[in-house]
């Protein structure tokens, strides 16, 4: 016995079988962030009041600037997943929605390659 409607078969339509693979990312990223966040906060706080090149020195460390490039690169991921999320539930009509996805992607990837390349900058030097 199946329970699928005539209408149904002929679209193909049904499970696209990649929410549970998007919703583990969002948790597992999310899981990530706590302790990324809860490092690089700590190390941040802890610098508080010092001059630029004191604050410069630490944060360019190879450790520390792991964890922010790490921190970083998780968080814009993390809102990637997020804001699809929304734009599936929220945007109506296929072509407005595929638009927002893809900007969403471009946007997230160029503000992360560049808050990277911000870490990449304090770490060498420029």
């Amino acid at each position: 016995m199946t329970f699928r409607t005539p209408l149904k078969q002929v679209r193909g339509l049904g499970a696209a079988r990649d929410g549970v693979a998007h919703w583990w990312h969002q948790r597992l990223s999310a899981v990530a962030l706590i302790v990324l966040v809860l490092l690089a906060a700590a190390r941040i706080v802890s610098l508080a009041g010092e001059d630029y090149a004191t604050v410069k020195a630490a944060l360019g460390q190879p450790f520390w600037a792991g964890v922010l490039i790490l921190f970083l690169a998780t968080a814009y991921y993390h809102f990637r997943l997020g804001l699809q999320v929304v734009i599936e539930d929220y945007v109506h009509g296929p072509a407005a929605r595929l638009t927002m996805i893809v900007l969403n992607i471009f946007v997230t990837a160029a503000l992360a390659v560049a808050s990277i390349l911000a870490v990449l900058k304090l770490v060498f030097g420029g």
